[in-house]
């Protein structure tokens, strides 16, 4: 009997042990709990806004493009029966370049107009006819209507003719050869490249980030890889309002070749743009932005309080962005320590 209640007596023993135990874990458990006081000052790291003056450059790298750069077709079918110009070959506008063989055009041409002469003197005949009410009207309408459908026909084939001689639609070089003396030709089928290089175009592939540092209608000073970096004027003719599949905006420049045609379609160059954002210039760490692009915020600190405040971005530079429009000169901003920061807290700027 005593024996079984020493072994109570130790058991409740234990019990309140643990117990004790776990009361003591508790309590150093939550005394290193963080408990969150919003009252409390936030620790930050902040800058005082500056302006300063802004001016950037940079270089883009692109290549010449042909002003005029197309393939010459055949409008009829035919054999060539002439050819005219070989690859390097310059031309000039209007000169010939291609003949086909007419003679079937001329043979279809020459039955046309015994068909049209024939029927003008129908027509002639019927006239006579229908005055003296020999013949009824009718037969006089379907004359004239067989006549002007002969004569549209005939025109068609004189016209199909004409275009059995190839001439070139603009000066420039022949820089490629599709076909041979004796070949057959056919509708649509390329038979010559001829390109114009006197002028050219420089193109290049700018980020909807630099689009602001070009000026439709200004010059820029554009250097040629291939000679040496020798420099020309290309005036900027177009900006695209389409970007290609890596986001880039093809942007164009107007360039008047130089000496002999130097420079040739294809050849690399690189364009260097300056634009001064002017003395006012107010430039801060991306990191200090909270929020998107398009809904850009700044927390200011007023009288040891962040406060958000919204701003307009109108650059990325690097790691920096260029304000526009929220923050002024003297204005201190919060550029790192946003854990826990919120509108209104109470802050000290390490």
């Amino acid at each position: 009997m005593k024996k079984n209640i020493l072994n109570i007596l130790i058991l409740i023993a234990l019990i309140v042990l643990i117990v004790l135990k776990l009361t003591e874990n508790k309590k150093i458990a939550e005394s290193r709990v963080y408990h969150y006081d919003p009252e409390k000052p936030i620790l930050i790291h902040a800058q005082k806004i500056q302006a300063k003056p802004l001016v950037i450059t940079k270089d883009f790298t692109g290549n010449f493009i042909a002003d005029k750069d197309g393939k010459i077709n055949a409008d009829v079918q035919g054999k060539i029966i002439g050819l005219y110009v070989k690859e390097g070959d310059k031309v000039k506008k209007g000169q010939l370049l291609i003949k086909l063989d007419p003679t079937l055009l001329y043979s279809k041409k020459r039955a046309l107009d015994a068909k049209v002469k024939g029927l003008e003197d129908d027509v002639k005949r019927y006239e006579v006819l229908a005055k003296a009410d020999a013949i009824q009207a009718v037969k006089l309408e379907k004359a004239k209507l067989g006549l002007k459908a002969a004569i549209a026909e005939r025109k068609s084939v004189i016209e199909q003719i004409n275009k059995t001689k190839i001439y070139a639609p603009y000066s420039g070089q022949i820089t490629m050869k599709f076909t041979e003396l004796g070949s057959f030709a056919a509708p649509g089928m390329p038979l010559l490249q001829l390109t114009k290089i006197d002028k050219l175009q420089f193109g290049i592939n700018v980020s909807e980030d630099d689009l602001d540092l070009f000026t439709k209608n200004q010059e820029y000073p554009i250097s040629v890889d291939a000679l040496s970096g020798q420099k020309v004027k290309g005036k900027l003719s177009m900006i695209g309002s389409k970007a290609n599949r890596s986001n880039d905006f093809p942007v164009r420049f107007d360039v008047k070749n130089i000496n002999k045609n130097e420079i040739k379609a294809g050849m690399f160059g690189n364009v260097q743009v300056t634009k001064n954002y002017g003395k006012n210039a107010i430039v801060i760490p991306a990191t200090a932005i909270q929020g998107s692009q398009n809904d850009a915020k700044v927390y200011v600190v007023e009288n040891n309080k962040a406060k958000l405040r919204k701003v307009i971005i109108q650059k990325h530079i690097g790691n920096d962005v260029l304000i526009k429009e929220g923050i002024k000169p003297g204005d201190i901003i919060v550029t790192s320590g946003f854990i826990n920061l919120f509108d209104g807290a109470n802050v000290i700027i390490k």
